[in-house]
């Protein structure tokens, strides 16, 4: 392709959007389309924070399993699974089983691919002087008792295997580095060199980034179609108050859309088996001062209660967790906030619940827990779609990977790390 190729980008959150200005970086015209009226409206509004290489275990394994059958009828369980009938559920878990054979070579691989995103999203973050409260203080993840602490040893193995410095801390460091966190616990690991920030910050700000260097975007606008045809590709849109459908005409599609994907990779003849698992997060204003000083600045990860903290500058805390496979629900359920709720005022009692905020979002998750990077069976059409719980922190290698599959052989304009020497490690 030349490097005036007109590329349509399906979604706006924040897999869409580094793909929209990796395609810039190659020359590209860009055209993004999402049904809401701003960028990162959906799962990258208001996620855990966490950008973490640490947290680069796939779940196909059959501790997984066990966890989901033991907690399946508790409501404020940290994995829920809705028993209920539904042939796209009970296949797409089928397959998820069927991948417990790649759980080492996906976890390395998962790690290596966290680990090349991280210098490319600080570098755009630079170049567009994007304020994201973003804190490169680590991540500390903590375990209750001996046994969770040996399985995770397992787990770590895997994750220096792919590169990852993640060391193991004891009680007393894990009291030296988050102060605030009082729990005894019986040990944890420590990676320096993970970070937080706010999801939704980035995406609209790359987002702004994006139109003022000639990106084209089309808020509040549905995608009612998409067909290829001699020569490109055609995506029939409805835009908010319109009552004629338009035709948008491109040289190629990606589809970033995330539990959408599916649906319109189903138009294009491709299956790209993406199943919505629902995560929850409460943002909490810490007000006062008491909150203030009580609420942990380094972010956690409490391997028990499968809960991650998040601090975005004084004045908030992220608290998140939780998965469902409860279909495309987007209900923020009592139930499953309560938990967050009752475990920050556990841990952190000086820190005020009163105005917290909630949330859910439905992750993009497909059966090996690997994203969709990738061309479609018909040209032009090219997916980078279904990350899961990690599309924060795998989003910006992503985006260099399909933009080098769409535009092969064209130099970025701007400097970029070799995403060809992270495939090459990662093989």
């Amino acid at each position: 392709m030349s490097k005036n190729t007109h590329v349509t980008i399906i979604g706006a959150g924040i897999t869409g959007v580094t793909t929209a200005y990796a395609l810039l970086d190659r020359g590209c015209s860009v055209t993004i389309i999402d049904r809401n009226r701003y960028a990162g409206m959906e799962t990258s509004f208001a996620n855990g924070g966490q950008l973490s290489a640490c947290n680069a275990e796939v779940w196909n394994n059959f501790s997984t399993i066990m966890k989901g059958m033991k907690w399946m009828f508790r409501k404020d369980a940290p994995l829920l699974l809705n028993p209920s009938p539904s042939w796209h559920k009970y296949s797409w878990l089928a397959e998820f089983v069927g991948n417990i054979g790649n759980y080492r070579q996906n976890t390395i691989a998962t790690t290596k691919l966290a680990i090349a995103a991280r210098q490319d999203l600080f570098d755009m973050a630079a170049r567009e002087k994007i304020q994201f409260d973003h804190e490169q203080r680590g991540i500390l993840h903590v375990f209750p008792d001996q046994t969770t602490f040996k399985k995770a040893e397992a787990v770590n193995a895997l994750l220096n295997e792919g590169g990852l410095e993640r060391r193991a801390v004891t009680p007393q460091e894990i009291r030296t580095l988050e102060p605030a966190l009082n729990e005894p616990y019986y040990g944890g690991f420590f990676t320096p060199s993970d970070s937080t920030g706010d999801i939704h910050k980035f995406t609209r700000g790359l987002a702004d980034a994006c139109v003022r260097r000639g990106a084209t975007f089309l808020s509040d606008t549905e995608v009612q179609h998409i067909t290829t045809v001699p020569g490109g590709v055609e995506t029939r849109i409805l835009p908010l108050g319109a009552t004629t459908p338009e035709i948008l005409k491109s040289d190629s599609v990606v589809i970033c859309a995330g539990i959408a994907s599916r649906r319109f990779a189903a138009m294009l003849g491709d299956r790209v088996n993406i199943y919505p698992v629902k995560g929850y997060s409460i943002t909490i204003p810490l007000d006062d001062a008491a909150s203030r000083q009580a609420a942990p600045w380094v972010s956690l990860l409490d391997e028990e209660a499968k809960i991650v903290t998040s601090r975005f500058g004084a004045g908030r805390l992220r608290v998140a967790g939780t998965a469902e496979y409860n279909g495309e629900n987007h209900d923020i359920r009592a139930d499953r906030i309560r938990p967050l709720v009752e475990w920050t005022r556990n841990l952190f009692p000086g820190v005020s619940t009163e105005g917290v905020i909630p949330w859910t979002g439905l992750r993009p998750m497909m059966p090996d827990m690997m994203p969709r990077v990738e061309p479609g069976k018909r040209a032009g059409v090219f997916y980078n779609t279904g990350h899961g719980h990690l599309g924060w922190t795998l989003s910006a290698a992503t985006a260099q990977m399909i933009a080098d599959r769409i535009m092969p052989g064209v130099t970025p304009v701007r400097p970029t790390f070799s995403i060809a020497a992270t495939q090459q490690k990662a093989a």
